[in-house]
């Protein structure tokens, strides 16, 4: 246990400073994770479900224009309930016939005829959840790695990880933008890590992990293209990289972590009938998940 001169626990001060990172920047990732969460083929979500432009990838997802009942400036963005055309025949789908009362003037205190309330202003998910998940992935990782420097590069890295399995989960979709840096960020930190005293890794195996993982995830997507997305195939580069700095040993038990954790969620899915065989699950979080988990082991036992 290391002290400073004040009489403080170092380690634990670490700890607290990770949990606070981590919910800092778990709070910004709500307006990404729904400028992401659009389904395969589809352009980045520009705009609110109402049509608002969405400014920016870092904050709250919430619409100030929404909130003060501002009138949409635009088209719905895609997916949005609002933005499917209606059924022919639907009354609201043409003019009311003289009489309908729902055609004239709403009274006065109808909810609808002023501005929304401010909860409908919020068009994607609350920074509450993620800031925790981030705080709490932080920490443990800042108690199982101590002070030392690639300590520094966990802390860049989680939050990333939580923004892409949050997408994820959501419209079973890894972005390019994310994923592709993520591994070349992941292995120039390390590199640097590599370069001060007392780190406790290889950075010559976190280079081979990433190119193992990534082959071994490229042929399970060419053996079963619909069981492994391409996505994925991207994402191993990242998780062979931070398993593989602390060796192949803990290369292969996250990568046996992520399979597990994946089956585990398909067949409560089977059990709880909400699935079948041949439903496809998102694997990146439980890919991102076991990599956690083999990161923890590697950093307890280095």
């Amino acid at each position: 246990m290391v002290r400073t001169d004040i009489g403080v626990d170092l380690d634990l001060l670490v700890v607290l400073v990770a949990a606070l990172w981590g919910a800092a920047t778990g709070a910004l990732l709500p307006r990404a994770a729904y400028r992401f969460s659009a389904p395969s083929g589809e352009a980045w979500r520009e705009r609110c479900p109402q049509g608002h432009p969405v400014r920016g990838w870092l904050g709250r997802a919430r619409c100030g224009q929404c909130a003060a009942g501002d009138p949409a400036s635009g088209p719905p963005a895609a997916g949005d309930p609002a933005s499917r055309s209606r059924p022919a025949g639907d009354p609201a789908s043409g003019p009311r016939p003289a009489g309908d009362p729902s055609s004239g003037p709403r009274p006065t205190g109808d909810p609808s005829s002023g501005p929304r309330p401010a909860g409908q202003a919020v068009y994607g998910p609350r920074a509450a959840p993620l800031a925790l998940v981030t705080a709490l992935v932080c920490a443990a990782l800042a108690v199982a790695t101590g002070v030392r420097p690639e300590l520094a590069v966990w802390l860049l890295l989680a939050p990333a990880g939580v923004l892409l399995a949050a997408v994820d989960l959501k419209v079973r979709r890894l972005p390019d933008p994310l994923t592709l840096p993520l591994a070349g960020a992941a292995l120039a930190l390390l590199g640097l890590a590599a370069l001060l005293p007392e780190h406790a890794g290889e950075w010559t195996t976190a280079l081979l992990g990433a190119l193992a993982l990534g082959a071994g995830y490229l042929l399970l997507f060419l053996i079963n293209p619909a069981g492994m997305g391409f996505g994925d195939v991207k994402l191993a580069l990242t998780a062979g990289a931070v398993l593989g700095w602390y060796g192949w040993p803990t290369l292969m038990l996250g990568t046996f972590a992520g399979f597990l954790l994946g089956a585990f969620y398909g067949g409560a899915l089977l059990v709880a009938r909400r699935a079948s065989r041949r439903t496809a699950i998102p694997f990146g979080p439980f890919l991102i998940a076991g990599a956690f988990l083999g990161v923890l082991a590697g950093a307890y036992a280095a």
